[in-house]
């Protein structure tokens, strides 16, 4: 069947890939020209579909690449993979609004429309079904189907397989649920039908609220449990020796990437639009998270205090600027924060992560080093944010004169954890 994949971004991609390597016919559909060049050039920017792979499936004429809505006529299923960011705390649907009605003036009785998205309860049947069905001038569920099917992609995740990592389904109707399992039952080992979209959106968001608010748990607590006389991480260890009701969570200077600082908001503003209260657990653990680059300064400030040295002037080197470890995406990295506070207070900041390809180094404000030896030694503190399996960590312990490790991955008198 004729299956078109719009978004080849980090979900949207490897969905494109594998569906073309189980035997669909393809288009991987980008507004933007230049993704979609690099695509057809068989050039992946997705660290989870390597370009050899993406070369077969091209070479196969399973999978073609294209920013031509022209070329999505005729198609059997369309995914809709586009971002939805939040815009001052709103969500922001435009990208979904734009996608449908594209589809929409190509939406062919019979056809299948899904969403992938995330976003909160509702928006597959208040939101899509009805820009399809005015751009299309059919009746959803009569002449053509569609549901809701949350992406769970964890990029540069080795544990656990794309294919692998079972796959919630679900149809605005029986018959649209039995299309949709069954296509998802190609490309996936395991498929989970749930009895509607809003159940689907609404359990995508309590993945993440899950994490998001844990996540605000163990930092709050390092927070606390340094001035309690406690270490932290020791005690953490100690408590997930528990074999049963208990999920280890580690701390961390602050939450980034596409999902957790943005999809929990996402039902928190649903709660006060459609109930007109505060979904108190993720606003507080929002704010918290919030301010781990705050603390991460502090902490730091400390430091040079009981040096006797002044934060303004000195030489702050940052280890890992990725959201991530080993990952190459730097959309809402705490980094950026910390960067920015420490250079409020005057320090002389570099960053250093092998990690970020060269084509982002644009979007940093700050000068990149390479973690050698001579660097690090040249620096007052050493600040290792993120935990990159590319960085000597032993020669960090080495040569490093002080090191605020936020992984807990150092040791030795010249560090200290968060």
């Amino acid at each position: 069947m004729k299956v078109v994949v719009a978004g080849q971004g980090y979900v949207g991609l490897p969905l494109a890939v594998r569906a073309a390597e189980v035997g669909h016919r393809v288009v991987g559909y980008d507004v933007n020209t230049e993704r979609a060049r690099r695509l057809a050039a068989g050039e992946s920017y997705v660290e989870d579909v390597a370009s050899s792979r993406l070369r077969a499936v091209l070479d196969t004429g399973a999978y073609s690449a294209t920013a031509d809505a022209d070329a999505l006529a005729d198609f059997d299923i369309a995914v809709i993979t586009v971002p939805t960011p939040l815009r001052g705390g709103v969500p922001d649907l435009t990208y979904i609004e734009s996608c449908a009605r594209t589809l929409g003036g190509r939406l062919q009785p019979g056809a299948t429309v899904v969403l992938e998205s995330t976003t909160y309860p509702g928006t597959t049947e208040e939101l899509l079904l009805p820009i399809l069905e005015k751009a299309s001038g059919l009746k959803g569920g009569s002449d053509f189907l569609a549901g809701f099917s949350p992406e769970r992609i964890a990029p540069g995740n080795k544990r656990f397989s794309f294919e692998g990592t079972p796959k919630l389904v679900s149809g605005i109707d029986a018959a649209s649920l039995d299309v949709i399992k069954g296509f998802y039952d190609s490309i996936f080992q395991t498929t989970v039908p749930v009895s509607g979209p809003k159940v689907a959106e609404m359990a995508k968001l309590i993945e993440n609220v899950f994490r998001f608010v844990n996540i605000s748990l163990v930092n709050e607590l390092a927070t606390l449990a340094k001035p309690l006389g406690v270490n932290v991480w020791e005690a953490i260890d100690a408590a997930a020796t528990k074999p049963f009701g208990f999920t280890r969570f580690t701390p961390g200077p602050g939450v980034g990437g596409h999902c957790l600082p943005v999809d929990p908001l996402f039902l928190s503003w649903k709660v006060r639009q459609e109930l007109g209260v505060p979904f108190r657990f993720v606003e507080l653990a929002a704010d918290v998270n919030r301010h781990m680059p705050d603390y991460v300064v502090q902490r730091l400030a400390e430091a040079f205090q009981e040096r006797g040295m002044p934060v303004s002037g000195s030489r702050i080197l940052l280890l890992g600027l990725t959201y991530k470890i080993n990952a190459t995406d730097l959309r809402e990295s705490p980094s950026a924060r910390v960067a920015e506070l420490l250079i409020s207070l005057g320090a002389v900041v570099r960053g250093a992560d092998p990690n970020i390809p060269a084509g982002d180094r644009a979007e940093l404000t700050l000068p990149m080093v390479d973690a050698t030896a001579e660097e690090i030694a040249a620096s007052d503190a050493v600040v290792l944010l993120m935990d990159h399996a590319r960085f000597d960590l032993a020669m960090i312990e080495k040569n490093a004169p002080y090191v605020l490790d936020c992984r807990n991955r150092l040791s030795g008198p010249n560090v200290e954890t968060l």
